[in-house]
């Protein structure tokens, strides 16, 4: 199924369900208010979102539990999570973290290839899908870095990649913002970012594992993930493809220590593979491409007034969870 959240209903939104096509939507405010309070009882509102979901799109009915159906549009969406508990970010694709490192002398340390990087990301507010991306200044390095994210419901502490597979309830996109300009200063106190990572947006929706079929496999998507910057192809690389570790891996690496609440968000970080010709999903990447060909990058970051789309489409073409659209714009 698919589920979205309205700009209504204070700052978690108000949930609704969305056809697989995207094209219309209801709200189940009788089964959950909002995602977060859906995911805090899974196991009960699932089933019962679920058969909303098939009444939805095996129907022409105008009402679905006594709920208008509606035209499903993005620039009404929060983010599906407006805010959730916790958002931790991995790097499971090691292309690009060797890429980097090669690009300023750097040799890949071997724990790189057995232990997840992970970082905890900002979490208390999600742009929505059609926000503008708000920044202070374009000296910051403005850039986008599309990812493929997962959704738990309560992850016990401790559990193995086999355990942590059944706790992936949704699977989303995520355009993780990072501004690149202020990210050596902060790496180089040795205590990790903070300005340098503002506010990500989400897709318009988060779907769970089913609606991906066979593209859903050892914890990892197997399609590639679209992304336009001023509607000019940039990348499209598999994510299926040269990611490290699973998604089961990086939520078990987040749980060895402490469990994680129903509704924590875990990122795959910047995909990227080894055959250069898909494209990137990030300006750093292209930018670091460059400086291993020419000694120097040529792109520049992104400006005031750029956009940027990220989508991911199944075998037969289709949107899975809508596109992120967004224009950068100063604060």
């Amino acid at each position: 199924m698919k589920l979205a959240s309205l700009k209504q209903g204070g700052r978690d939104g108000t949930l609704i369900v969305a056809s697989r096509d995207l094209g219309k939507a209801v709200r189940v405010s009788a089964i959950a208010t909002t995602l977060q309070s859906a995911l805090e009882d899974w196991g009960s509102t699932a089933p019962r979102l679920n058969r909303i979901y098939e009444l939805l799109n095996d129907s022409h009915a105008e009402t679905i539990n006594g709920e208008a159906v509606f035209a499903f549009e993005p620039a009404a969406l929060a983010a599906p999570l407006p805010r959730a508990y916790e958002f931790v970010d991995g790097s499971a694709y090691l292309p690009h973290v060797e890429r980097v490192r090669r690009a300023r002398g750097a040799e890949v340390p071997e724990s790189f290839y057995t232990d997840p990087l992970m970082y905890q990301a900002v979490s208390a507010g999600f742009y929505g899908p059609r926000d503008p991306v708000l920044v202070a200044s374009e000296d910051y390095g403005i850039d986008l870095e599309a990812e493929i994210v997962i959704v738990t419901d309560d992850v016990p502490m401790a559990v193995t990649p086999a355990q942590a597979t059944e706790h992936i309830q949704l699977i989303g996109l995520v355009n993780d913002v990072s501004l690149r300009n202020l990210i050596p200063p902060e790496l180089v106190k040795g205590f990790g970012f903070l300005q340098s990572k503002p506010r990500s947006a989400l897709s318009p929706v988060f779907v769970t594992p089913d609606e991906l079929g066979a593209a859903w496999k050892n914890a990892k998507v197997h399609l590639p993930l679209v992304t336009r910057i001023n509607d000019v192809a940039f990348g499209a690389p598999e994510a299926g493809d040269d990611m490290q570790f699973s998604f089961a891996d990086l939520v078990a690496h987040a749980a060895k220590t402490r469990p994680l609440s129903a509704g924590t968000i875990v990122g795959s970080g910047t995909i990227a593979n080894q055959d250069e010709s898909r494209g990137a999903s990030c300006l750093a990447e292209r930018r670091t491409l460059e400086t291993l060909a020419n000694g120097k990058p040529s792109t520049p970051f992104l400006k005031f007034g750029d956009s940027v789309r990220i989508e991911m489409f199944d075998r037969a073409g289709a949107s899975i969870f809508g596109a992120i659209q967004q224009t950068m714009q100063r604060v």
